[in-house]
């Protein structure tokens, strides 16, 4: 029996997170939600805890509207769970931890700061 290149946690975490991306822009009714991109899913070894990671465009981290967003998505975590155990059929369904992905923010920041550091000389 072959080994698979990509580990089944690996495996798991591109079909929660491609799940959940569909979920929520057709599924989901909360208006806050159509901004939201998912950026990442991590998930344990065991498959008990999933940590995903979102975006909103023109959003960084201190804005007011992020953590509206953050608590809108905690509260929606049963339907999320609920579902991605239908479609993917997954004897165990992982918990769903959100937090909002601040590389896009980061890199704008170094992008900036590039930039100055060009225009210095």
């Amino acid at each position: 029996m072959a080994n698979s290149p990509v580990s089944r946690p690996t495996r798991v975490a591109q079909e929660v997170r491609r799940t959940l991306a569909t979920l929520i822009v057709q599924e989901a009714k909360d208006p806050r939600f159509e901004r939201i991109t998912i950026t990442d899913c991590q998930i344990s070894k065991d498959l008990s805890v999933a940590k995903i990671h979102f975006s909103m465009i023109g959003h960084n981290s201190d804005d007011v509207e992020v953590e509206q967003t953050l608590k809108a998505l905690g509260k929606a975590t049963g339907f999320f769970r609920s579902e991605i155990g239908k479609r993917l059929n997954l004897r165990i369904v992982p918990q769903l931890r959100f937090y909002f992905d601040t590389v896009p923010e980061n890199v704008a920041y170094m992008e900036d700061l590039i930039n100055k550091a060009l225009n210095k000389k």
